[in-house]
C-alpha cells in the first residue's frame, strides 16, 4: 500500500497520511494541508464518459493511499448517488454565449452540498481507519451556505458532533432560518455578534490553543474542521470542474484537450483553489477569473501581488463574500512559491502582524498568468441579474451574477472568446429579495419575493427552500465573537 504524505503550508508540520489529515483539519503549525508529492495526472480519454459518482470516487481516490478506491467509491455512491441530488448531479446550463454549471442542486441548494455531502463520509472513513474512538467534533465558521450545508452532512453522524458558527447580521434571511431550523441530536448553532472573519479566526485559534488540546484530551474529544481550511472539504470540489468541462466535450460545444476558461465567484478561495489542482491534474483550463463583491481583496491581490486586510469591511447583497481573510489563498501561495514552507510562513506571520503581505514579483507574475480579478458592487450586481434574466432567460442568484458580471467585463476588455463556464454557487430563491428586485424592480419580504419569483418567472423553488418560513427556531444562542474559543472550551467540558 503506497501511502499519500501530507504536510503544513507554513512547513513546521509533522507529515501525516491521508485519513490523519482529514481529521486534524489544519496544521499543528497553523497552516493548511497539502500533498506533499503533488497531484496525480489525469488521462482524460479514461474519464470522459464516466457517471459523476464513479468520476468522483477516481479523482478523490488519487488522494488517498493505493488500496483505497473500493471505500472511497462506496462514500460517493452515499454522497452523490443515493438520492441526495437529481440525477444529473451537476446540470450545466447555456446562458448566451457561456455555460453555468450549477452546483447547488443539493439538500441546502447551495454549492456547499458538493463538498459537505462527502466529506461527512470521508470523515466516518478516517475514524475508522485510525482506529479512533474519541468523539469528533466538528467547528465550523459560516457566511451562509458552508454552515447549513455542514449542519446536514453532519447531523446524526455516529461519532461526531457539530458546532457552526456564523455572524448575526452577515447573513441573509433565508441562510440564517435554515440554520436555526436545523434539526439533528448532535448539532448547535450560534450566532456571534461580529462577522465571519471574526468565526473563522477564532476556529483557528481554538485549533492552536494548548489549553483546548489538554481539556481535549481530558474528555477524550478531538477537533476537526468542516470549512474549506479542511482538505477533505477541498478535494471533491475537484471532481465538478472535469464534469462540467466533460459536459461540454459530450454535447459537441468543444473537443476534448480544447482549452475553456472557469469564472468562479469566490470569498474563501476554496473553490478557486479546487480549480487550480484540476488544472495541475490535466483539465485543459486556460484562465481563471476570479469573481468579488465590494469586499474586492482578492481582485486587489490578483492585480498587484500585495494581500491587504486593512480595509473596512462590508455587508452586502452577496454575504456570502464578505471575506477579508480568504484562507486557501494561503495553499495557492505555497504552490506558486515553490512549496516554501518557510516563506508562506514569514507571510502569514506578516500578515497577523501588519494585516499586509506581498509575495515575490516572481511568484506573482506566474499567478497573473494563470488568474484574472474583477468585482462588482451591488448596485451592479442587481443590474446583471436583470440584464442575463432579460438577454437570455437565465436566473442568477447574487453571487453567480458577480461571476456572470466580472465575466462579461474580461470579456469585452480582454478580447479573449475562449469557451467560458462560470460556476453557479447558489439557488436565486436563497437571495429572493435581491433576485425579485433586480427583474421587477420591485422590492419585497424575503419570503413574499420567494413565492412572487416563481410566480414571475417559473423556475421551480427548490424543495430545501419551500416552506422554509413555517420551520421552528430550534437554535437561539448567541455570543460575543470574543467568547468564541472560550465556549468551545466550555462544550469539550460537557463531553
Amino acid at each position: 500500500m503506497k501511502e499519500k504524505t501530507y504536510v503544513s503550508t507554513r512547513g513546521k508540520q509533522t507529515p501525516l497520511n491521508f485519513y490523519q489529515s482529514i481529521l486534524q483539519g489544519i496544521g499543528s503549525d497553523g497552516g493548511l494541508l497539502v500533498p506533499v508529492d503533488g497531484f496525480e495526472k489525469k488521462n482524460l480519454n479514461e474519464l470522459l464518459h464516466l457517471s459523476y459518482v464513479d468520476l468522483a470516487a477516481n479523482i478523490i481516490s488519487s488522494f488517498v493511499p493505493s488500496d483505497g478506491y473500493d471505500d472511497i467509491h462506496k462514500a460517493c455512491v452515499a454522497a452523490y448517488g443515493s438520492g441526495l441530488f437529481p440525477e444529473e448531479v451537476v446540470p450545466v446550463k447555456k446562458a448566451g454565449d457561456v455555460y453555468i454549471a450549477e452546483l447547488f442542486q443539493g439538500r441546502t441548494a447551495a454549492f456547499k452540498d458538493m463538498a459537505l455531502s462527502m466529506l461527512p463520509h470521508l470523515m466516518t472513513l478516517s475514524l475508522k481507519k485510525m482506529q479512533e474512538d474519541r468523539e469528533v467534533m466538528i467547528l465550523a465558521a459560516t457566511s451562509g451556505d458552508t454552515g447549513k450545508a455542514a449542519l446536514e452532512g453532519f447531523k446524526d453522524v455516529e461519532g461526531t458532533c457539530i458546532k457552526v458558527f456564523y455572524p448575526i447580521d452577515g447573513v441573509s434571511p433565508i441562510q440564517k432560518q435554515q440554520m436555526v431550523s436545523q434539526t439533528g441530536n448532535n448539532v448547535e448553532v450560534i450566532g456571534i455578534r461580529g462577522n465571519f472573519d471574526d468565526a473563522q479566526s477564532a476556529v483557528k485559534k481554538a485549533f492552536n490553543s494548548e489549553e483546548l488540546k489538554k481539556l481535549c484530551e481530558e474528555h477524550d474529544v478531538f477537533l476537526s474542521s468542516a470549512n474549506s481550511i479542511n482538505i477533505g472539504r477541498l478535494i471533491p470540489q475537484i471532481v465538478y470542474y472535469f464534469y462540467s468541462y466533460f459536459t461540454l466535450v459530450n454535447e459537441r460545444e468543444i473537443t476534448l484537450g480544447d482549452k475553456v476558461n472557469f469564472t468562479i465567484p469566490s470569498g474563501n478561495f476554496g473553490n478557486a483553489l479546487a480549480g487550480y489542482i484540476a488544472k495541475e491534474m490535466g483539465l485543459p483550463i486556460q484562465t481563471f477569473i476570479c469573481a468579488s463583491n465590494k469586499n474586492n481583496i482578492l481582485t486587489d491581490f490578483f492585480t498587484t501581488g500585495k494581500y491587504d486586510a486593512n480595509r473596512e469591511f462590508y455587508k452586502t447583497n452577496a454575504p456570502a463574500m464578505d471575506i477579508l481573510v480568504s484562507s486557501n489563498l494561503e495553499r495557492l501561495v505555497y504552490l506558486f512559491s515553490g512549496k516554501d514552507g518557510q516563506k508562506v510562513n514569514e507571510y502569514m506571520e506578516k500578515l497577523n502582524s501588519t494585516g499586509v503581505y506581498e509575495v515575490e514579483t516572481e511568484v506573482f507574475e506566474n499567478i497573473k498568468e494563470l488568474f484574472k480579478a474583477g468585482w462588482l458592487s451591488e448596485d451592479d450586481i442587481i443590474k446583471t441579474i436583470g440584464e442575463c434574466y432579460k438577454d437570455t432567460g437565465y436566473l442568477l442568484d447574487t453571487h453567480t451574477a458577480i461571476g456572470y458580471g466580472v465575466y462579461k467585463r474580461y470579456q469585452k476588455e480582454s478580447q479573449d472568446n475562449t469557451k467560458t463556464i462560470i460556476l453557479s454557487t447558489a439557488s436565486p430563491y436563497k437571495f429572493p429579495e435581491s433576485v425579485y428586485q433586480a427583474i421587477t424592480g420591485e422590492r419585497l419580504g424575503e419570503y413574499d419575493a420567494i413565492e412572487a419569483l416563481n410566480k414571475e418567472t417559473g423556475v421551480d423553488i427548490p424543495t430545501p427552500l419551500a416552506g422554509i418560513k413555517d420551520r421552528e427556531i430550534l437554535h437561539k444562542l448567541v455570543i460575543d465573537k470574543e467568547n468564541i474559543v472560550n465556549f468551545i472550551g466550555e462544550r469539550v467540558k460537557g463531553k
